[in-house]
């Protein structure tokens, strides 16, 4: 059986907002590759076994004190690099070239004049002219020793440059992004024609793999738990561990009664009653709703919802722990950019709001943790879903909070301002998906705001309370954008709210984008 991690490629992180994305353009070209920080050790970085490298970009000046550098060792591995941006300009400066701040900062599209067909840019003509993206204000004025320019641009005479003896390559630009539109020609080139990968990376063989890996790490009588939630990570989750250890596998289903109209009818039918998966439905609406009752503040009701997950959870493992069913492993499903965080040179982020998930279930519960997704990208999870046959409707699920419609009342959470905003949401998700928009948007949903205002409807006078729509596009949900929604369609989402809800008499539309704002409201 091919190993899929036996062709590797290591990612240096110097801290560039695109790093995640060059790992996700790799993985779609079918090679697996992992992020590191950029200080790995001389011994990591021999270890790692990496067939090629790349040195990504970063907001420092290569020039200033304490800006990131590699260890020496990263040269002496004898295997293809690539420095983009950032990570050309640390080639400049380590290797015996020189750099300098530019004297106009070069950020944006810009045009790419390529004077040598070879290498990375074998697939362009000399003479050509390509559209690229720029993000960057140090420029190298002279190339070590060895290179040659093989590209230009009208701020950076070294925009493109190769030694091809050492396999050492450099771009000024950013080829990952989507604002340089043949950039994924490019790093195929230094994937294949460079580096000599062979494209093995699938979900098809991840399947094959992660159920053989599974196995040997449950061994033949363990048991697993799983936190079923209806989500694609934790449907994949429980297919993937099915389909290795079969009834071995106990889910766990909680209804908290902050899901959307029939999500918790759609988990039982799936995986109870189509896939066979051994699951616990527990109904814990009411328990939920007296805990937050009177509770307005986001974050305390973010912590009430985890607080009461994780003891719904542990009664209910307790319970099938006395039934003859104990398990030793709990099963999460934990991201790649989850791992990457927790590694990252620019260190934890501030707490914009806290998160709700399994992830203290663990350490509360004392029980062994099987992460199967912690290696994939989301897009990736999407992809294994599909090969493992989960339908369409949870594959293509858009994420959804923790919290649930917790947080998307703003204020206190009441059986019938949950009523209200379930209602509103399933109208939003319908047109949403009638109209060809569901794989298209990161999320639509909509928010009860504490707003009430006077309308009028058949001649009477109303005074109810207003529905926020929000609908966003995002690659990854770290930065996101308003979605751009045809009139027409507003329009009809807004007059079927106002109609068919009892208790709205006003839609608004959310025209702000992350940052400044969240994707959530609260």
């Amino acid at each position: 059986m091919t190993d899929l991690h036996a062709e590797r490629l290591l990612i240096l992180d110097f801290g560039s907002q695109y790093t995640q994305l060059i790992a996700r353009r790799v993985r779609e070209l079918g090679v697996y590759c992992e992020i590191h920080p950029p200080n790995l050790s001389a011994e990591k970085l021999r270890a790692f076994g990496a067939r090629g490298v790349i040195l990504s970009g970063g907001p420092a000046s290569v020039e200033e004190p304490g800006a990131p550098m590699p260890d020496a060792e990263v040269w002496r591995l004898g295997v293809p690099t690539l420095g983009v941006c950032y990570g050309l300009q640390l080639m400049a400066k380590l290797l015996g070239g020189r750099v300098a701040k530019a004297t106009e900062r070069e950020y944006g599209a810009a045009k790419l004049d390529v004077r040598a067909s070879s290498g990375l840019l074998s697939a362009f003509r000399a003479g050509e002219s390509i559209d690229v993206w720029m993000s960057h204000g140090d420029r190298v004025e002279a190339v070590p020793p060895g290179f040659s320019t093989i590209a230009t641009s009208a701020n950076s005479p070294f925009a493109a440059v190769a030694d091809p003896v050492r396999r050492f390559f450099g771009l000024q630009f950013h080829p990952e992004v989507a604002h340089t539109p043949r950039g994924k020609e490019i790093l195929r080139a230094f994937l294949f024609d460079v580096c000599g990968f062979s494209g093995s990376w699938s979900m098809a063989s991840f399947a094959v793999e992660e159920n053989r890996r599974l196995q040997n790490r449950i061994g033949e009588g363990g048991r697993v738990l799983c936190a079923l939630s209806g989500g694609v990570d934790s449907a994949v989750v429980a297919l993937l561990l099915h389909k290795a250890i079969g009834d071995r596998l106990q889910c766990i289903f909680v209804d908290n009664g902050l899901l959307r109209a029939g999500e918790a009818e759609q988990v039982v039918e799936v995986f109870g009653k189509r896939f066979h998966v051994p699951l616990e439905a527990v109904d814990a609406r009411e328990r939920f709703l007296s805990r937050l009752s009177g509770v307005e503040d986001p974050e305390k009701k973010r912590k009430i919802i985890g607080r009461e997950f994780i003891a719904v959870f542990e009664e209910s493992a307790a319970h099938l722990a006395a039934r003859g069913r104990e398990a030793k492993f709990l099963a999460q499903g934990t991201l790649y950019p989850d791992v990457i965080e927790s590694v990252s040179f620019r260190g934890p982020s501030a707490t914009i709001k806290s998160h709700h998930n399994v992830g203290g279930l663990p350490e509360v519960m004392k029980l062994a943790l099987v992460e199967p997704l912690r290696e994939l990208f989301k897009d990736e999870v999407r992809a294994l879903g599909r090969e493992l046959g989960l339908p369409d409707e949870i594959v293509d699920r858009q994420p959804f909070p923790g919290p649930g419609l917790a947080i998307r009342i703003l204020g206190a959470v009441t059986a019938e301002r949950l009523k209200l905003v379930r209602a509103a949401d399933a109208i939003v998700r319908e047109e949403i998906l009638a109209a060809g928009f569901q794989k298209k948007l990161w999320q639509a949903f909509c928010v009860l705001l504490p707003v009430r205002s006077v309308g009028v409807m058949g001649d009477e006078r109303t005074y109810e309370s207003t529905c926020a729509l929000r609908a966003v596009d995002s690659s990854d949900g770290m930065t996101a954008d308003w979605a751009r929604l045809p009139y027409d369609l507003l329009a009809k989402i807004s007059s079927r709210i106002t109609n068919e809800v009892r208790g709205f008499n006003r839609v608004v539309y959310d025209v702000s984008s992350k940052p400044p704002a969240t994707i959530e409201w609260e």
